[in-house]
C-alpha cells in the first residue's frame, strides 16, 4: 500500500485523490508549466521515443488533462483511450482534445486504473505520465497494465524523482521542498495538494525497487532512464 495521502483525514486514499484532483484542475496545466519551467512538455515528448512497436491502441493511464495522450497522438497512428478518476480533470482533457480536433482519435473515460474495465492484452502500449505515485496500491496497478497489455506491448512511465548530482540535488531540494509547495498553494488555492506532490515523490519507490515491482508484475527488459538531471525517471518495460 502507498501511504502517503493529501489530506489529513479519515477517507481512503483513493477517495482523497480524487478529491485534490477536482479542485486543482482548473489550474493544472497552468501549475504544471510553470513549476516545472516547461519541461514537462518535453519529458512527454522524450517518452514517446521508447514507442518503436507501431500501436494500433494505446492506454494511458492517469491521464489528467490529456497531455500524454494528445502527445501520442502526434507521434504515433494509434487510437487512444485516456482514464482517470477525476470528473474534472477529463472535462479539461476532453475541451483540449477537441481543439486539436482529436476526437475521431482520442477518447477518454472515468475508470480506476486499479480496476481496469478492459479485456485481457487489448492494447498495444500503456502510458502513464506522473500517475503511479497516486495508485492506492501501485502493485494492483502494474499488475492491471500488465494484463491488458498485448503480448510484446510497450510500457512507458513517466515519474518524479529526487537528482543525486551536486549541486542540482541541493538547488533541487530547496526548491521542491519550499519553494514549489507554496506556489502551488498560492495558484491553485489548494492548502495540501503540491505538499502532497513533495511527500509522494518522496515516498516513491527508488529505481531499484520500481524496477523490481515491475519485473514482479512480469514485466521483461525494465529500464530506466533519467531526464533533466534526474528530476523525472522515465520507465519502459515490455511484456
Amino acid at each position: 500500500m502507498n501511504d502517503v495521502k493529501p489530506y489529513n483525514n479519515s477517507e481512503k486514499k483513493k477517495t482523497q485523490i480524487i478529491n485534490m484532483f477536482n479542485n486543482i484542475s482548473e489550474t493544472y496545466d497552468l501549475l504544471n508549466l510553470i513549476l516545472s519551467f516547461h519541461m514537462d512538455y518535453i519529458w512527454r515528448k522524450k517518452s514517446m521515443q521508447f514507442i518503436k512497436n507501431n500501436p494500433k491502441k494505446i492506454l494511458d493511464i492517469a491521464t489528467g488533462t490529456a497531455d500524454l495522450a494528445i502527445m501520442a497522438a502526434k507521434y504515433t497512428n494509434a487510437k487512444i483511450i485516456g482514464i482517470d478518476i477525476s470528473e474534472k480533470m477529463l472535462s479539461f482533457g476532453n475541451k483540449k482534445i477537441k481543439k486539436y480536433k482529436l476526437s475521431k482519435r482520442i477518447s477518454l473515460e472515468l475508470a480506476d486504473a486499479e480496476q481496469l474495465p478492459f479485456k485481457n492484452n487489448s492494447f498495444q502500449a500503456i502510458t502513464s505520465g506522473f500517475g503511479v505515485r497516486n495508485f492506492e496500491s501501485i502493485d494492483t496497478g502494474l499488475s492491471e497494465m500488465y494484463r491488458v497489455l498485448d503480448k510484446d506491448g510497450v510500457l512507458i512511465i513517466l515519474e518524479p524523482s529526487k537528482p543525486s548530482i551536486f549541486p542540482i540535488k541541493q538547488c533541487y531540494n530547496i526548491y521542491f521542498t519550499y519553494i514549489l509547495p507554496l506556489l502551488g498553494k498560492i495558484i491553485s488555492k489548494d492548502q495540501n495538494a503540491y505538499t502532497y506532490l513533495t511527500n509522494s515523490v518522496n515516498e516513491f519507490p527508488s529505481r531499484k525497487i520500481f524496477l523490481k515491482k515491475l519485473e514482479k508484475a512480469g514485466f521483461k527488459n525494465c529500464t530506466h532512464t533519467p531526464l533533466t538531471f534526474g528530476i523525472v525517471s522515465l520507465y519502459s518495460a515490455e511484456k
